[in-house]
């Protein structure tokens, strides 16, 4: 039968790394304090004149080279994002000026950090339903834009980068075997960024207030986000006809050690099922799974046949699992 394959990935991250001990100069907190809440020792800060769109690209050249395809080959690009360049155009329309990428068509997807997975789903139903022949899924976040860097609670958790994907159609059981997505509005306002659209726009008084930055209740997001990532997985792969022992890697959402140890918990996982890199890149939103799948391939961590769990959890609230035949 015919699936979505993903046939090549790529990845960018910006040179500049703040470490914990850099955060501890700006901000009042430490480093054990930092690592022993989040797992987090260091992320990358994109420059103050890169945007999204500029690491997408970075990101997008480097499948495309991998993948041995010219510009023209790509028919569809799809980003995902929440830290657009601009409200519009779309990101995924830069990206695609900024690749060339003449014979396709472009959008974004704002799903915050299931964005990646909710794209993956978008770009498998094209393929197999459109004349559509090749989607280029990109992910890039600079979240150091939407952070208060005043505020210890959030500013040591976010980083900046871009992952991406080149899906195609191929016949065979390897490929995108099923997805399972989900959301519920009634949280919404536990991770936010409340100014800056239509309903509050900006103004002297909001930027004084910070409230074009993101907010987040993190207690209550965590509780949310175990179990709703368990969920994920276990739908997902429930759908696929698998069982959480079947899977060689879950690459979940990296936003906190803590959840991602919970999740892995209760999926009776063991460690070396269970990808990991939060530690060193921090919560990069809908770039974290699309880095730590090219990361895994790039490190052959997994292989030919292997089994891939993806798993999500972000504002919205939203969630998302996807199993992959590798």
């Amino acid at each position: 039968m015919n699936r979505a394959k993903i046939i090549a990935t790529g990845y960018y991250l910006p040179s500049r790394i703040l470490t914990n001990e850099d955060l501890e100069k700006i901000v009042d907190t430490t480093d054990e304090w930092i690592t022993t809440r989040t797992g987090i020792k260091e992320r990358h800060i994109a420059e103050n004149d890169e945007s999204s769109s500029d690491m997408g690209i970075k990101a997008g050249s480097m499948a495309l080279e991998k993948a041995g395809l010219e510009p023209e080959d790509i028919d569809a690009v799809i980003c995902a994002t929440i830290t657009p360049d601009h409200f519009f155009p779309s990101t995924a329309c830069l990206i695609q000026k900024g690749l060339n990428l003449k014979n396709s068509f472009a959008f974004d997807v704002s799903a915050a950090c299931s964005g990646f997975i909710y794209a993956l789903h978008i770009a498998e139903a094209i393929l197999l339903q459109d004349r559509v022949k090749t989607v280029l899924v990109i992910a890039a976040e600079k979240m150091s834009s939407i952070t208060d860097w005043k505020d210890r609670a959030t500013c040591v958790l976010f980083g900046d980068g871009a992952g991406a994907a080149i899906l195609q159609k191929k016949k065979g059981d390897r490929g995108i075997l099923s997805s399972f997505l989900g959301s519920d509005g009634n949280f919404g306002d536990l991770l936010i960024v409340p100014a800056g659209g239509s309903r509050t726009p900006v103004t002297e008084e909001i930027v004084r207030g910070g409230q074009h930055f993101l907010h987040m209740k993190g207690n209550e997001v965590f509780k949310v986000a175990v179990q709703k990532m368990v969920n994920s997985a276990l739908n997902s792969l429930g759908r696929a006809g698998l069982e959480a022992k079947d899977v060689k890697l879950l690459i979940p959402h990296q936003a906190n050690l803590r959840i991602i140890k919970a999740v892995a918990k209760r999926l009776k996982l063991r460690d070396e099922q269970v990808f990991i890199n939060v530690d060193k890149v921090g919560n990069m939103s809908a770039a974290t799974i699309a880095l730590g799948l090219a990361e895994a391939e790039e490190k052959k961590i997994i292989k030919s046949g292997d089994i891939v769990n993806l798993v999500s959890f972000g504002a919205g609230f939203t969630w998302a699992g996807m199993v992959l035949r590798w």
